[in-house]
């Protein structure tokens, strides 16, 4: 049996990995960040142990410093200012378009200056610019090193499950959720 898989395609399913990994250290550090901002626990997200605009931010920033060898400040910089449009905009666009809706509301938390409207803030900009950082420096060198020495079968079968499990979860907790739970 043929054990190639093109790099091309390790590439895809390499930096898709990596857009599951944003999305999980998305949900924890909510996790965590609301247990100390409300006193409990609070569930985030919708399905699995996962926000997905974490995880393609983490895609954007991929995208815009993989292989560019940038400086952990300019990264750091790219990230805060990116983040800082992804959230302003996907929390104006939701809410004007979607029937009041809020993911977040940054009025309500401890920390928020530099509030605009709930959906953007300074502390988060800092907080996602320094993940960014660990991400870009750290986390997308060590995988693309991780999957370059799996197998074929080994990196389908970690992918491709995780795949239909992520994309089926967006789906249901997005999409078909708010239209058959109205």
């Amino acid at each position: 049996m043929n054990d190639k898989l093109s790099e091309r395609k390790r590439t895809v399913i390499t930096i898709f990995m990596l857009v599951v990994l944003g999305a999980v250290i998305g949900w924890i550090y909510e996790m965590l960040f609301y247990r100390i901002d409300a006193g409990h626990f609070i569930r985030r997200g919708q399905g699995g142990p996962w926000l997905p605009i974490y995880g393609f931010g983490a895609l954007g920033l991929t995208l815009v410093t993989y292989k560019r060898k940038l400086k952990p400040l300019i990264v750091f910089i790219v990230t805060c200012i990116g983040s800082g449009i992804i959230e302003f905009g996907t929390g104006w666009v939701l809410y004007n378009f979607f029937g009041g809706m809020r993911l977040w509301d940054y009025n309500t938390e401890i920390w928020n200056w530099g509030n605009i409207g709930g959906y953007v803030c300074f502390r988060s900009v800092l907080i996602f610019g320094i993940f960014g950082v660990l991400y870009v420096k750290w986390a997308v060198p060590g995988f693309f090193r991780m999957t370059s020495k799996m197998s074929k079968k080994a990196l389908l079968g970690v992918a491709v499950p995780l795949a239909v499990i992520f994309f089926s979860d967006i789906i249901f907790s997005y999409i078909l959720k708010p239209l058959l739970f109205k």
